[in-house]
C-alpha cells in the first residue's frame, strides 16, 4: 500500500506533557487553562491504589477546591458517564481532570460531551459527527500503557440497554493537555501491564495495516510496535522497571496518535463485540485476535507486515517470511506476558455467530486490509478458539 501520492490531514489539539515526575505539571497547566474547580474521574482501583492521593494532595497545596467521581467501571457504561456529569454540574465543576486506564480517560470525554452540550444522555452523541461543541477544560493523566486514550480523539462507551460498545468521536472530544508521567504505572499489576500493553500493540499494528494509513501515522506506528514489543515483557516480569516503563508509556502514546490519525481494525471490532457483550477487558480481547486477524489479512498487507517484523527486530529473507513472523511473534508475545487462551475464559459457544454480526457492523471493518463479512469473523472467531 503506497500512501505517499494521497491527500492526507494532521491535527493534534493536546498538548503533551511527558516525563518521570512530570506530574507536578498539573498545576501549571490547570492555571494557564483557567481551571479552577475540577472534578477528578477516575475508577475504584486507581483511587485504592493511592495514585488519585497524588493529584488531591497537588491540588489541596495550592487551595484548589475540587471534587472525586471515582464510579467508573472497567469497559464504561453510559451510566457512569450521566452518574459523573450530574456530580460535576451539582458541583459547579468548570474542568475535569481524567484520572487512569483507558476506561476513566473514556468516561471523562463523554462527561466533557453531556456539559458542552447540557445534555444527560450519552446514546445521543453515538458516531462521529454527533458532538460538536467544544468541552470544557479536559486535562487527562494516564495511569497504565495501553489505550492512547490520552491522546486520541474518542471513547467507546458500553450502551446499556442494547448491551453493545458505541463510540463517541469528534475532534471536540480530545483532552488539552495530557500529563503522561511513567511513575504513576509503576505499581500497575503484571496482568494489566500485559493487557494494556497488547492493545498499544493492537493500535500500532491496526493503525499501521488500515487502508487510512497515512504517512505521519505510519511512522508513529512503526516507532510504537518497536517500543512496545521489545519492553513488554521486561515491564510485565519487573514493574520497578523504570525504562521498560517509560518506553510503553511513551509508545502507547504514540500508538494513540497514530491509530487516531489512521483507524483500528478488526482485531478492535472483535474485542468490543466481545467486550461489550461478556464485560471483559478490552487489551485480554485484543491480544486474543490480533494473530488471527493477522494470519487473515496477511496475504493483502505483505509488505507492511514484512516491515512490522522489522521495526520488531526480527530478521528474514522475504516479504513473506517477515509477514509469517510477526503473526507469529505477536503470538507468542500474548503467552510470554501470561494471557489467558480464548478457550479458557466463560464466552459461550453459541454466542459466535452474534459475535460475528455485531463485528462485521462496526464502523472500523471497512479499514480492515481484507475485506471482512460476518462469515469471515465467524472464521477468524473460530480459529481463535479452537487456536488454528
Amino acid at each position: 500500500m503506497n500512501n505517499l501520492v494521497l491527500p492526507f490531514s494532521f491535527t493534534l489539539p493536546t498538548k503533551i506533557v511527558y516525563g518521570p515526575g512530570c506530574v507536578t505539571a498539573l498545576i501549571e497547566e490547570l492555571s494557564a487553562n483557567g481551571g479552577k474547580r475540577p472534578i477528578i474521574i477516575t475508577d475504584k482501583g486507581v483511587k485504592d491504589a493511592g495514585i488519585s492521593d497524588k493529584i488531591t494532595a497537588l491540588l489541596e497545596q495550592n487551595n484548589i477546591d475540587y471534587i472525586i467521581y471515582a464510579g467508573v467501571e472497567a469497559n464504561p457504561k453510559d451510566t457512569n458517564v450521566e452518574e459523573g456529569a450530574k456530580a460535576a454540574r451539582e458541583f459547579g465543576a468548570d474542568c475535569i481532570i481524567a484520572l487512569g486506564g483507558g476506561s476513566p480517560i473514556d468516561c471523562a470525554k463523554s462527561v466533557g460531551v453531556l456539559l458542552a452540550h447540557d445534555a444527560d444522555k450519552i446514546k445521543q452523541y453515538e458516531g462521529k459527527t454527533a458532538a460538536t461543541k467544544p468541552l470544557p477544560l479536559l486535562i487527562s493523566i494516564p495511569t497504565t500503557s495501553g489505550t492512547g486514550s490520552e491522546l486520541t480523539f474518542s471513547s467507546v462507551i458500553t450502551d446499556t440497554e442494547n448491551n453493545y460498545k458505541m463510540t463517541v468521536k469528534s475532534q471536540y472530544t480530545a483532552a488539552k493537555v495530557a500529563v503522561c508521567d511513567p511513575e504513576l504505572t509503576l505499581s500497575l499489576p503484571a496482568g494489566i501491564t500485559a493487557s494494556t500493553g497488547m492493545d498499544a500493540l493492537t493500535h500500532a499494528i491496526e493503525a499501521y495495516t488500515a487502508t487510512c494509513a497515512e504517512p505521519i501515522s505510519d511512522a508513529m506506528a512503526l516507532y510504537a510496535v518497536e517500543l512496545i514489543y521489545n519492553n513488554l515483557v521486561d515491564a510485565v516480569k519487573d514493574g520497578s522497571n523504570l525504562q521498560a516503563r517509560s518506553a510503553m508509556l511513551l509508545g502507547s502514546m504514540i500508538a494513540g496518535i497514530a491509530f487516531s490519525h489512521s483507524d483500528v481494525a478488526s482485531v478492535h471490532c472483535i474485542a468490543e463485540s466481545l467486550g461489550g457483550a461478556n464485560d471483559l477487558p478490552h487489551g485480554m480481547c485484543n491480544a486474543i485476535f490480533l494473530p488471527y486477524v493477522m494470519d487473515y489479512s496477511m496475504a493483502y498487507a505483505v509488505e507492511r507486515y514484512a516491515r512490522i517484523a522489522k521495526a520488531m527486530g526480527l530478521s528474514f529473507e522475504s516479504e513473506a517470511e517477515g509477514a509469517k513472523k510477526a503473526v507469529d511473534a505477536v503470538k507468542k508475545l500474548a503467552v510470554d506476558v501470561d494471557l489467558p487462551a480464548f478457550s479458557t475464559l466463560d464466552v459461550n459457544i453459541d454466542d459466535f455467530e452474534k459475535l460475528a454480526e455485531m463485528s462485521a457492523k462496526n464502523i472500523s471493518t471497512e479499514s480492515n486490509p481484507r475485506p471482512m463479512s460476518k462469515e469471515d469473523y465467524l472464521r477468524v472467531i473460530n480459529n481463535a478458539y479452537y487456536q488454528k
